[in-house]
């Protein structure tokens, strides 16, 4: 049995985290022993557990604007000791094969496969090009002979990072993201309709446009809400719903969201919702579901979740949506960053409840064809055999 050390930076149920964990609950157990490392308490540690899979709260030492101050500087070398010394001891006692690092955010994984000669797997979920500094620092990092190999969540992640690279092209690989389509839970309507109640307020003839993530500063949520106002002269049954939190530190974004909100006398109109455990229940709540990201999203873990929920997809036409929608059958993709293609592509689904369902019904078909879980493992576990031989 080859023993594994998982590296992830959060420890939440958003996108990157729902990954990991439907990643690892589903490695095969009989060929890899799974240890994970977090950087904190939280929803994914103990769904973890919940799947009796190892879990150990360590720094990971997360890279970050705000880093290099000489207090943050202070902070990070003395995260920097004490993740290497908890990861040490970790690795008398289980002999580490392979460091899986998830997500470029985390680095601890490759200083302590540097220095300790084992083998480096980095699984890249982010399209960083600003600022132009940090694209610079994690290039060369991702080059590094001690990284034995690079997966991608999408063929758009790895064509920005591989740009221009023959290091990076020679060990890097496109692995799409997965969803683990037997844990979906049928809700009865009666759930259904009790979360259309008690959180969207909704009337059984209106319809619910939500947008599922973080609110953050490229997720889009301004964007749609823009799109929104603009729907709201020509139809008076719709409803908008956030469902997400800020990230720490960064509440100013849902602050002025809901400003922009009282700004457009929407307070009846659109809501926001903080982010819930059991999305699966709110994605069978809705009507549509959008993904109007300003920036090129790496993947699109809520694509996804929505179309396995048979909802019809709208987003923005760049990144890895471009790759799970397929339009005029699972959705409809849009010009990044403008509101009219957004609102007139929204309003298709709006007027036309048949092609609702069909594009709703397409697309839970080819979440489980395509995108399932099962499949983003067998991949991930030949590229294990493959670094391990």
């Amino acid at each position: 049995m080859k023993s594994i050390l998982f590296i992830h930076q959060s420890a939440e149920l958003y996108g990157s985290d729902k990954t990991i964990l439907m990643f690892i609950s589903k490695l095969d157990k009989t060929k890899y022993k799974s240890i994970v490392i977090l950087p904190f308490d939280g929803p994914l540690k103990r769904e973890f557990e919940k799947n009796n899979i190892t879990v150990v709260i360590a720094p990971v030492l997360k890279l970050y604007r705000k880093m290099f101050t000489p207090s943050n500087l202070m902070k990070l070398l003395k995260e920097y000791k004490e993740g290497l010394k908890i990861i040490n001891q970790l690795h008398k006692e289980h002999n580490f094969q392979l460091v899986y690092s998830h997500t470029l955010a985390a680095l601890i994984g490759i200083i302590f496969a540097s220095k300790n000669k084992v083998k480096h797997l980095w699984h890249v979920q982010e399209i960083i090009a600003k600022p132009k500094l940090f694209n610079w620092v994690f290039k060369r990092i991702l080059s590094l002979k001690s990284n034995h190999k690079i997966a991608y969540d999408s063929h758009e992640t790895m064509r920005f990072w591989i740009e221009g690279s023959t290091i990076l092209t020679q060990k890097s690989e496109a692995v799409w993201n997965g969803i683990d389509v037997d844990q979906k839970v049928n809700y009865s309507q009666e759930q259904i309709n009790a979360v259309r109640t008690d959180f969207f307020k909704v009337s059984p003839n209106e319809l619910v446009i939500a947008l599922v993530g973080r609110i953050n500063s490229w997720k889009g949520q301004p964007l749609l809400l823009d799109a929104f106002y603009l729907l709201t002269k020509k139809f008076d049954n719709i409803k908008l719903v956030f469902i997400g939190s800020a990230p720490p530190n960064q509440e100013n974004f849902e602050i002025t969201l809901n400003e922009k909100i009282k700004e457009y006398q929407l307070q009846n109109k659109a809501l926001i919702i903080p982010f819930q455990e059991e999305i699966g229940k709110f994605w069978d709540s809705i009507d549509i579901a959008v993904v109007p990201s300003t920036e090129p999203e790496p993947f699109g873990m809520v694509v996804i979740e929505a179309m396995l929920s048979e909802k019809p997809v709208v987003a923005s036409n760049h990144g890895g949506p471009t790759e799970i929608v397929l339009p005029n059958e699972t959705g409809f993709l849009f010009e990044p960053n403008n509101k009219e293609s957004l609102a007139e592509n929204i309003e298709k689904l709006i007027v036309d409840p048949v092609l609702r369902k069909r594009l709703g019904t397409n697309g839970k078909k080819r979440a489980i064809e395509v995108f399932s879980v099962d499949n983003h493992v067998r991949h991930f576990e030949k590229i294990f055999e493959e670094i391990l031989k």
